[in-house]
């Protein structure tokens, strides 16, 4: 039997009613990830779970939904008390205002009925668990982001309150879980087929404007994972005169292999070379950046590069050729002209002098992708499968660099433009104010003396103000 007791698990306050805020607050009224949802979904779980323990788990928790859902709505209809009375908070929503009199309903915050589509109920105890701990971190991220979007302290309190109970309900629906002590990932009593668990597909692949690098985590590689090479292009490598037994060719035994190979190596001593040219020159632009973030961003790229010469050794290991550096001219070019860049640099103000900078490190970052994205593609057709992983990383970290650098100019190049906006309008200021201009003839000299006066301070002004721009740019 229930029995609802006329008071509210947490002390509602609302000191300013905020009627766009009580309409955001409905999502959590009847929403999908709602307090409603909530409370159903864990209570039907409870009448079908044949375990008494967990049962009375599912129907304790279900039953606090039902308190969260009164202090929800008590919440929402304190927020919402303006529509009542006034038209421009009855504008905020008319179907709230006009066909639900400034109360609550089982709406939603687009006015979308609540509906049992939004319960996860399996039967299964331990897949419901698992839904019912992802419905509470779902809600939890709701009430953080209405935290954000709410002004009103006694309303942040009671929605802090709200979040951290998710919180409690997750640990508890996972001990549960745990406390069946079932073996890892396994769901129902039919047992999964040993070919094919295990093998993760690489289906999403590309370079450039056709998508991002390859990665590879703990998620496709190590332990029992298998990596499957872009099985969709296995009808391709077929017509080519692979083996045709629908499996993914083993490393090395795709046609012109050899070939392939042997260019890639050629790549791969030139990339090593690079690599280590940038090495040495990297802490040329740490020292000669004036901006702490772009200090930052080359002193980053430099761990990451460093990273990216032992990852080149590693991939000379994968193709079995020995992992010698074949001097790069290109990448002495680019060093070269960046020295240039930094000489010339010292003469130039701080945000000209970054630019420039920024624009000799990019071209830097377009060389080495260029690089990254021919070896991975001759790796790719060689059937190194593994090589061409370990330069997929490479070339997304040479990417994320290029991004970085890009964001960074355009935020040097936006304060260029206020500095100039600001200097500009300290160019437009009268040079004479109202008294100077209309000062009487037979004060004579005094009158002048204190004219010059001010406009001395005015100038004075304008030049601390130019170089507290400055320094500020710095």
């Amino acid at each position: 039997m229930y029995h609802h007791i006329k008071k509210l698990m947490y002390t509602v306050r609302v000191d300013e009613p905020d009627p766009e805020f009580g309409n955001m607050l409905l999502e959590q009224f009847g929403g999908a990830n709602g307090e409603l949802a909530a409370a159903m979904q864990y209570s039907i779980q409870g009448l079908n779970c044949p375990d008494p323990a967990r049962k009375d788990l599912l129907m304790d928790i279900g039953t606090e939904e039902l308190s969260h859902l009164e202090i929800v709505g008590t919440l929402a209809r304190m927020h919402l008390e303006p529509m009542k009375a006034f038209r421009e908070a009855g504008a905020v929503d008319p179907l709230v205002a006009i066909a639900g009199g400034g109360g609550v309903n089982l709406f939603n915050s687009m006015g979308n009925p609540w509906t049992a589509d939004y319960l996860k109920i399996t039967g299964e105890l331990d897949v419901d668990l698992r839904s019912n701990i992802a419905a509470e971190a779902r809600a939890k991220i709701v009430y953080e982001r209405l935290i954000n979007f709410c002004q009103d302290a006694g309303t942040k309190d009671a929605l802090q309150f709200l979040m951290t109970r998710e919180i409690t309900h997750m640990k508890a629906f996972a001990a549960a879980l745990e406390s069946m002590q079932l073996p890892a990932f396994s769901i129902g009593k039919i047992p999964p087929t040993p070919a094919w668990v295990n093998k993760f597909f690489n289906d999403s692949t590309g370079q450039g404007d056709e998508g991002e690098s390859d990665s590879r985590g703990p998620w496709n590689e190590g332990g029992e994972w298998e990596y499957v090479e872009s099985p969709a292009l296995e009808q391709f490598r077929n017509r080519n005169g692979a083996s045709g037994n629908g499996q993914p060719e083993m490393d090395g035994d795709l046609p012109g292999s050899e070939t392939f190979t042997e260019v890639l190596a050629e790549s791969l001593h030139d990339l090593l070379h690079a690599e280590g040219q940038l090495v040495k020159a990297l802490p040329k632009l740490v020292d000669a950046a004036r901006s702490p973030l772009l200090k930052q961003a080359f002193d980053q790229h430099l761990v990451e590069t460093e990273g990216q010469v032992e990852r080149l050794k590693r991939v000379f290991e994968e193709i079995g050729v020995k992992a010698k550096a074949k001097p790069c001219k290109g990448m002495a070019g680019l060093i070269e002209e960046g020295e240039e860049v930094i000489e010339e640099g010292s003469e130039k103000d701080d945000v000209a002098a970054d630019l420039s900078l920024i624009a000799a490190a990019q071209k830097v970052e377009h060389y080495e992708m260029s690089g990254y994205l021919s070896a991975k593609s001759l790796a790719t057709r060689a059937g190194q499968t593994q090589a061409a992983m370990l330069l997929g990383q490479s070339l997304l970290e040479e990417e994320r660099a290029d991004k970085i650098l890009n964001r960074l100019a355009s935020e040097l190049m936006d304060e260029a433009m206020s500095l100039e906006k600001g200097e500009a309008a300290d160019s437009e200021e009268p040079e004479e104010s109202d008294l100077e201009a209309n000062a009487d003839e037979s004060e004579g000299d005094e009158a002048m003396a204190a004219a010059d006066n001010l406009t001395e301070t005015k100038e004075q002004a304008r030049s601390s103000r130019r170089t507290a721009k400055k320094k500020s740019s710095r």
